[in-house]
């Protein structure tokens, strides 16, 4: 559902909280080629990310920062994600995928100290989602217009999962372990 509203530039999106019942469902795959409605859904949602990230814009607008959008979070039961971030490595990095799946994951486990978050999620849970460090996705890149095989460590492949959870019905507080399986899994994983 997008909304398009004069007075904020662009389309807005309507974020769904977690309340709603499509932010537990498996999203449909997505026919390929791209229509130009979910073409137009995907470059919207990452708009919304960079006005999120703008500290302007996110207060004009009321927005709360993000780095990955999956459609089923702007109520819309399709597996596709928006993300944008920034790295040290490569600067802000912008990614279109659609049907992403994961195809492999590396043993080592990776955490963001102070726990993750989500726009879905008004508030705030306490504990750390543990998740694969290095993992290989396969998806339709909608920016290339191709099929890639995309290879990601630490932080974006925190944010993957946590999209790609989004697609599966699954969110960030599922994942939270209880606080004395928590630490010991930290003694063997990676904080962020």
């Amino acid at each position: 559902m997008l909304l398009l509203q004069k007075e904020r530039p662009g389309e807005m999106l309507t974020i769904y909280d977690d309340s709603h019942p499509i932010l537990r469902e498996v999203a449909k795959e997505v026919e390929l080629p791209l229509s130009e409605e979910d073409r137009q859904l995907l470059f919207a949602m990452l708009e919304h990310l960079k006005m999120s990230q703008d500290p302007e814009l996110a207060k004009k607008y009321n927005l709360r920062p993000g780095v990955g959008l999956a459609a089923p979070q702007v109520g819309v039961s399709k597996r596709m994600i928006a993300l944008y971030f920034y790295s040290k490595k490569h600067g802000y990095v912008s990614r279109l995928l659609v049907n992403p799946k994961i195809v492999s994951e590396s043993v080592k486990q990776v955490y963001l100290e102070g726990g993750e978050g989500c726009l879905s999620v008004p508030r705030f849970y306490e504990g750390e989602v543990f998740r694969n460090y290095i993992i290989s996705v396969e998806a339709y890149d909608a920016m290339k217009n191709e099929h890639v095989t995309l290879r990601a460590s630490g932080f974006e492949a925190i944010i993957l999962q946590h999209e790609i959870d989004h697609l599966n019905g699954i969110l960030f507080y599922d994942r939270i372990l209880p606080p004395a399986q928590a630490l010991f899994k930290k003694q063997e994983a990676i904080a962020i």
